[in-house]
């Protein structure tokens, strides 16, 4: 399906066309690229970036490879989501096409276990954790119930009490695609992310930002990234550490940390850019560019380090998620009035009237992001708050059963 058919450049498929792609499409569009993008959500909002649109899965690696093998793509990138990494890695060496990581090095960071394995023989702090096939005795409370090879919020749960285990496990199991769980150790203290471009070996750190999570039933899920971290410490030497353990040695890094009382402590690791628009986040606080880094390494394209030196351009900056009231989108109101809020760089709106907005459970729940800039952090805190007040959601009354 045809797109908006201007740009004649080098030919790019994209896995993925939902709210974790729009940084990256709209930087490609921008950029002049022959954009191919693929969804199984016909109504993803990043296909409005693309030349070419394809309703397939991104987990669909056989329709991928048909794909990206029929169009005579030049490079293939997943951004924002972890499992489509793994494919556009295998795709791209049965194809010859550059990527920034080998297979191997992909299904590493894909799976939590072998993630967990690698960091432990490297010996990087991570909570503590072990691999269950069924519910078993003796297992420790509180703890974090997850799919290894889920991303997100799919199959995760945190177990408060002993009596909520045997279904937290069999929840992570039947969404887990090898039949297992891992159960993790609950790290008390502030979450981060580190944010970084590995380029020839070398790692380069660029934002730490403290991730403001929701309380459960939306456990996980981020409600905000600020810049600067209060509670960063040394996670970005903590975030080399884990990313060279697990063979990254070229391209974007994503790793989330937990700051406990020993100092931080790894909770995941994804080789992509992040879903939460934190390439947009580096480019407003440091002048980096990496959703351009991240296409230019798709297309097996010379780096130079020079892009990778970080130039302060505000005091603070964010990006805060809309969380929208259940019910049937009628309308969105006020988002003008947002984006003219002092400070405010960018509004996104991630859904079109007739979406059907269930429980706020996963990060696929939010509803759109403000992006923020300040003298200080927490003037772009305030800014991005009065922006997001500003914005109005309207909802219609129909009975939610009506999606089924």
């Amino acid at each position: 399906m045809e797109g908006p058919g201007a740009a004649t450049g080098r030919r790019l498929l994209v896995l993925g066309a939902g709210p974790a792609q729009l940084g990256l499409l709209g930087a490609a569009r921008e950029q002049g690229l022959f954009v191919i993008a693929l969804d199984r959500d016909p109504t993803a909002p990043g296909f409005r970036y693309a030349d070419r649109r394809a309703i397939i899965s991104t987990e669909d690696e056989h329709g991928i490879e048909r794909l990206a093998s029929a169009e005579g793509v030049e490079g293939i990138i997943a951004p924002g989501i972890d499992w489509p990494v793994g494919i556009a890695a295998r795709v791209a060496e049965r194809l010859g096409l550059p990527h920034p990581i080998d297979a191997a090095v992909a299904n590493r960071a894909v799976s939590k276990q072998k993630q967990r394995e690698a960091l432990a023989e490297a010996k990087v702090p991570q909570p503590s954790w072990h691999m269950v096939s069924g519910p078993e005795k003796g297992l420790p409370v509180p703890s974090v119930v997850k799919a290894p090879d889920r991303q997100g919020q799919k199959g995760l749960t945190l177990v408060p009490a002993e009596e909520e285990l045997p279904a937290a496990i069999a929840r992570a199991i039947e969404e887990s695609r090898s039949g297992v769980a891992i159960i993790e150790e609950v790290v008390d203290g502030p979450e981060v992310t580190v944010n970084a471009f590995s380029l020839r070996g070398e790692f380069h750190p660029l934002t730490v930002t403290d991730r403001l999570t929701a309380e459960p039933p939306a456990f996980g899920v981020a409600l905000a990234h600020v810049w600067s971290s209060e509670a960063g410490g040394n996670a970005a030497e903590v975030a080399e550490a884990a990313v060279r353990a697990l063979g990254i040695e070229n391209g974007p890094s994503y790793t989330q940390l937990r700051i406990g009382p020993d100092g931080p402590q790894v909770i995941e690791v994804a080789a992509r850019l992040g879903g939460g628009h934190d390439a947009e986040l580096a480019k407003l606080a440091l002048g980096v560019d990496l959703n351009a880094l991240a296409l230019q390494s798709a297309l097996g394209e010379p780096i130079w380090s020079a892009a990778l030196q970080p130039t302060p351009e505000v005091g603070g900056a964010i990006v805060r998620f809309l969380v929208p009231p259940e019910g049937v989108l009628e309308e969105v109101g006020g988002v003008e009035e947002a984006r003219a809020v002092e400070g405010v760089q960018d509004v996104r709106i991630y859904r079109e009237p007739g979406h059907v907005f269930g429980p706020f459970r996963r990060g696929a729940d939010r509803a759109g992001a403000v992006l923020a800039t300040g003298e200080s952090r927490d003037q772009a805190l305030e800014r991005s708050a009065e922006a997001a007040r500003l914005i109005r959601f309207k909802v219609g009354a129909e009975s939610l059963a009506q999606k089924a």
